[in-house]
């Protein structure tokens, strides 16, 4: 049975907690860059994690690599003390989700953005070709509608600029889910370009199974695009604080 409940946005400061932000695809580390210092103004501490491939000069990365670099940052927390919330936006929900399956005694939470986990045994990110080894950013095109209303054409053209190509090894890498203690992880879902009733929807329709199947969803509205990182970063970090405290 999920639980699904609204997450209110109060600033809380007390109990502060880490968080480890991991960006979507053509995103290198700098897309917290807003978002990180923000976060410190609530008593947080944001931690962005450059995945191997996008943004480390890598050009033959793969899935695991990309999870290594994860579980990497968790361990670093854990090895001080903390037990982070592990943040991931757009495909990189699943990275969130798997660091929750490799870590569940580590992981205090999973906060996913503008996005879903895959299950075990599907292709992490398949969505556009591959040429040269690597799937590049396809344009605005695929993204029309709510995804990009909220940005402007000069937002577009830096952001088209800053993407970092994937590599075919991530993109197209297998999922991999072993622990069904990550069921037990609580989830909070924040929907940037879509509604909580329409998410509730899809993990009701067993369109997410790994959310049908979770113990613990919440549900929080954010009023932007897919990247709330680049045209609401105070707001996110405001959401992201609470989840966290």
């Amino acid at each position: 049975m999920v639980v699904v409940t609204e997450r209110s946005t109060t600033r809380r400061t007390e109990n502060a907690m880490d968080l480890i932000l991991v960006g979507g695809l053509w995103l290198d580390g700098t897309a917290w860059d807003q978002v990180v210092p923000a976060l410190a103004e609530h008593g947080c501490r944001g931690i962005p994690v450059t995945l191997p491939g996008q943004g480390d000069g890598a050009v033959r990365a793969t899935l695991e690599d990309q999870v290594s670099a994860v579980l990497s940052a968790v361990d670093a927390v854990a090895a001080a003390g903390g037990r982070p919330w592990v943040v991931g936006h757009s495909a990189a929900c699943t990275l969130a989700w798997i660091a929750a399956d490799r870590r569940p005694e580590q992981v205090a939470g999973v906060v996913l953005i503008g996005g879903f986990p895959s299950a075990d045994g599907e292709a992490y990110a398949d969505f556009f070709p591959v040429v040269d080894g690597a799937m590049a950013f396809p344009g605005w095109e695929p993204f029309e509608g709510p995804d990009s209303a909220d940005l402007d054409q000069a937002a577009r053209d830096r952001l088209a600029a800053a993407a970092v190509p994937v590599p075919e090894g991530v993109s197209r890498g297998t999922v991999r889910l072993s622990d069904d203690r990550r069921h037990g992880i609580p989830v909070v879902l924040v929907c940037p370009e879509f509604s909580p009733a329409d998410a509730r929807a899809w993990i009701d329709a067993g369109d997410v199974p790994e959310l049908a199947s979770a113990t613990s969803v919440e549900f929080v509205d954010i009023d932007s695009g897919h990247w709330p990182m680049f045209t609401r970063p105070a707001e996110l970090a405001r959401i992201l604080a609470d989840v966290a405290n």
